[in-house]
């Protein structure tokens, strides 16, 4: 067997990808049949490729490159035709011009020919990175489908044709500049990818020497794009522009908003500048006008949890409060049941902060407190709106968590949101913000803790069989549930789930999000609790024996399911 092969097995042991059985086959399997080890392995579906990858990296000592991840510079793409990098499976990163260098991810950094002549076709230096040839392919053909090169080059000439100071006056040249068709196509580009590849928000950061475009998709960053910073300035200018900000204004932060259009979609984009060392920082979150409320078992509901909160949402009085940090879905969840509950006979009003989607039936508020209108200001408004229900976006302090336990006390349903990081947890947090526990213990109706999870691409997921160790953890979570979940499925040993990596997740192995929850109604022992100012662990210890499914439980029951991965649950849920 060649010392190569011998060596990537060596590596790939030492990295846990694979274990001495498997190593031992392969070898076995290698030395009969005369076929490479790699082969072998990616035949018989023994190793990860990702985890393949990395341990050739390892073995030719080149730095691994998670190209999915990675950034490219339009000024690389520029320089290597696309039939070049298509030919050679190479994708150029960025330059180091100081260096006259160029970073490149290939499939196969050992190739010295490629080397050779990409050298000689940029006439620069090649600084090789090995990155997974599957997932190469497809960015290659995404970078360049995307790129922006012409009108980087563009405006960099129109740029380089201005003086620097020009940039930081308010001048009819620079009006010119960022009306421009190469700026006005880097903006309507980088929001079309933002569209086709359903990102939430769109962040473009000023960095000492270069403009970064990330985009967070079902919830994670993505850096895809950069910039050079030459640009930056005109690309802030065009953004203010479009949502009617002071393109004058560099020293204070500015929100805005503004509608864009993309073939048959458009969507709402709110936008906020803020200034930062390197310049201005542009955050732009994207909301579709076309935007249909998901219903409860849309969401990821199901079994015990979506009955108790069904039963919780039908009773006329009470609150309601769905907990979770920033970002884990909690307004989806509230519009999904104000949607379900608002009709002709009831009068819905919501104040929040902000408006992120438009319901039709109910009268949405959107907080302004530069106005006077907060949520304790509005909340005590809306009792002389005659209302049947209320939702406060979120309960931030002791005046709102006051008025809303009034509002409760006098016949209204409220809705709200807390930040904790469980639903046991929202109860003594209350109680922290000074709410009688008596008060709280009558008015309290149902608390659901969430999470969102990114959910196993349909399209190239696969099943695999998890190490003894993840199996054991699996039931030590899951208790009881584990064998009610195997007599469900008619099973004896359940199989895990992952996505291998496709053109239709963008090779992330991931496409959509669902939610994990757990659902505390507010039982009468409950209730005896929160008068004796119990802990959450109490709390929590008391619904449990009710039968509440805790959040990570319902997060490994959906593992075992296939909707998500182990690895997600643990990632939105371990500090729950």
């Amino acid at each position: 067997m060649p010392a190569q092969d011998t060596q990537l097995l060596d590596i790939l042991l030492k990295l846990k990808a694979i274990d001495e059985a498997a190593a031992a086959k392969v070898k076995k399997e290698a030395l009969s049949a005369n076929l490479a080890v790699e082969e072998l392995l990616l035949k018989h579906n023994l190793v990860d490729k990702e985890a393949l990858a990395r341990s050739k990296a390892a073995m030719l000592k080149v730095p691994y490159v998670d190209v999915a991840a990675a950034s490219a510079s339009p000024e690389a793409l520029n320089i290597l035709p696309e039939a070049v990098a298509t030919k050679y499976l190479a994708l150029p990163l960025s330059i180091d011009k100081a260096n006259n260098l160029l970073n490149l991810a290939m499939a196969n950094p050992a190739d010295l020919n490629a080397l050779e002549f990409i050298e000689k076709k940029t006439g620069m230096k090649v600084k090789p990175q090995l990155a997974e040839a599957g997932r190469l392919n497809l960015e290659i053909k995404e970078r360049y489908a995307q790129s922006l090169s012409s009108e980087v080059t563009e405006a960099l000439k129109d740029s380089g044709a201005a003086k620097k100071s020009d940039f930081n006056k308010v001048t009819e040249e620079v009006g010119g500049v960022i009306r421009e068709a190469p700026i006005a196509k880097i903006v309507s580009t980088i929001l079309e990818f933002a569209i086709k590849a359903r990102a939430s928000d769109v962040h473009i950061e000023p960095l000492d020497n270069k403009t970064r475009v990330r985009y967070r998709i079902d919830g994670i960053l993505y850096e895809k794009l950069v910039l050079p910073k030459n640009v930056h300035d005109s690309v802030v200018s065009r953004i203010k522009i479009l949502c009617h900000m002071k393109i004058d204004e560099k020293r204070l932060p500015q929100d805005g908003r503004f509608s864009f259009r993309a073939g048959e979609e458009e969507v709402d984009l709110r936008v906020s500048s803020l200034p930062s060392i390197h310049g201005e920082k542009i955050v732009m979150r994207l909301l579709k006008k076309a935007f249909n409320v998901p219903d409860l078992p849309e969401l990821g509901l199901r079994g015990r949890a979506l009955t108790n909160l069904q039963q919780s949402i039908r009773v006329p009085h009470g609150i309601i409060l769905v907990t979770g940090p920033t970002g884990s879905g909690k307004t989806t969840t509230l519009y999904s049941v104000l949607s379900k509950i608002s009709t002709p006979k009831v009068n819905v009003i919501t104040l929040e902060d902000p408006v992120e989607y438009q319901i039709e039936g109910i009268s949405q508020v959107q907080v302004n407190p530069q106005a006077g209108l907060t949520f304790a200001s509005g909340l005590r408004s809306f009792l002389r709106q005659d209302p049947d229900i209320i939702m406060v976006g979120e309960i931030r302090d002791k005046e709102t968590a006051e008025l809303a336990v009034q509002a409760s006390l006098t016949g209204h349903l409220v809705f709200s949101t807390l930040h904790t990081n469980s639903a046991s947890g929202a109860l003594p947090r209350l109680l922290d913000m000074e709410a009688e526990p008596f008060l709280l213990a009558s008015t309290m109706t149902c608390v659901v803790g969430q999470r969102v999870v990114r959910k196993i691409c349909q399209h190239c997921k696969t099943s695999y069989s998890p190490p003894p160790e993840i199996m054991e953890d699996i039931k030590k979570v899951l208790g009881p549930l584990y064998n009610g979940f195997l007599t469900s499925q008619k099973a004896t040993e359940p199989k895990l789930y992952k996505g291998e990596k496709c053109e239709e997740c963008n090779g992330t192995g991931y496409s959509g999000r669902v939610g994990i929850f757990e659902v505390l109604p507010i039982s009468e022992k409950i209730g005896r609790l929160i008068l004796e100012r119990s802990p959450a662990s109490h709390v929590e210890a008391a619904a449990v024996a009710e039968g509440m499914v805790l959040m990570m439980q319902d997060g490994y029951l959906k593992t075992l399911e296939g909707t998500t991965t182990l690895e997600e649950v643990l990632r939105v849920a371990a500090e729950a």
